[in-house]
């Protein structure tokens, strides 16, 4: 017994030694570590500039996936792939309005031709024409919001399907949002296309599953990002939005980007059709 505690109390002694003569080693070894769980995966994922497509292209590139990135514009997807490069993260960019079958089409394509295959498709994009009493909605918003929200959701998710069977399986996460369990007042038309993902997820689920390729969503609260700044730059209503929550603080996209990534590794293997709230604690569910 007495040698053990010898051995310990030199290696401590060590450490400390260590500690004092080079400060940063002790920050490094008491920095978080993130596994590369994703080394070797090509990932695509929609809308991923800004906001939570950003931090979930990031935490994907951080667990060491070849990320793909895109936005409908250039500038946007020039500056989020050197950023991402930045931070020695493997990425490359495209603009894609997932609306039009033909940037769908560039989009994959150009994955396929410079990294060789896909095995994860992060969902991302949305829009939200229209504000107000659901019944000014017109036509023309519902075609709007259902067309880029829920169909291009399906049929890129469609499109990339035969490239994870050639790799032997695949992983999907479609970001819904709270909304989808508690329609948003002003926000019917959106809320209802966020419902739609939650049965497109489990419609999805057992059909993908007979190709080794898993399908999940996330459902995220009210999260900082522009997006949803009308929601928490109003003081009155981020109050509001904070009473119903558990953790008292407004989510970050960073936030969601951890739970997407380990939505696409092999740690959540035995999961599909599944939506994760990452709402802070609100209650939400149906």
């Amino acid at each position: 017994m007495l040698q053990v505690f010898r051995y310990i109390y030199a290696m401590l002694k060590a450490v400390t030694r260590c500690l004092l003569s080079n400060p940063l080693a002790g920050r490094r070894m008491m920095s978080h570590h993130i596994p590369q769980n994703l080394s070797g995966k090509v990932a695509i994922v929609t809308a991923s500039t800004d906001g939570i497509g950003l931090a979930a292209a990031e935490a994907l590139g951080q667990r060491g996936a070849h990320v793909v990135v895109s936005s409908r514009r250039q500038a946007n997807v020039d500056k989020a792939v050197s950023l991402l490069r930045s931070k020695n993260l493997k990425v490359i960019g495209t603009t894609c309005n997932v609306g039009k079958a033909e940037d769908r089409d560039k989009l994959v394509n150009m994955t396929i031709e410079q990294c060789g295959g896909v095995d994860i498709l992060v969902s991302n994009a949305a829009v939200n024409p229209f504000f107000g009493n659901i019944l000014d909605s017109t036509e023309e918003v519902w075609d709007k919001i259902l067309g880029v929200n829920v169909k291009a959701s399906f049929l890129l998710t469609k499109q990339v399907v035969p490239y994870m069977e050639k790799r032997g399986g695949g992983s999907v996460v479609i970001v819904s949002s709270v909304a989808g369990y508690q329609p948003m007042q002003g926000l019917g038309p959106y809320s209802v296309s966020k419902t739609a993902l939650l049965g497109l997820t489990r419609a999805l689920a057992p059909d993908l599953a007979h190709s080794n390729i898993r399908i999940n969503c996330v459902a995220p609260g009210i999260i900082k990002t522009r997006f949803s700044a009308a929601l928490w730059e109003n003081e009155s209503m981020l109050e509001e939005f904070l009473k119903l929550t558990s953790i008292k603080r407004i989510g970050q996209p960073e936030d969601i980007g951890g739970v997407i990534a380990f939505l696409c590794s092999d740690e959540a293997s035995y999961i599909t059709g599944e939506t994760i709230t990452v709402t802070g604690g609100m209650n939400c569910r149906l």
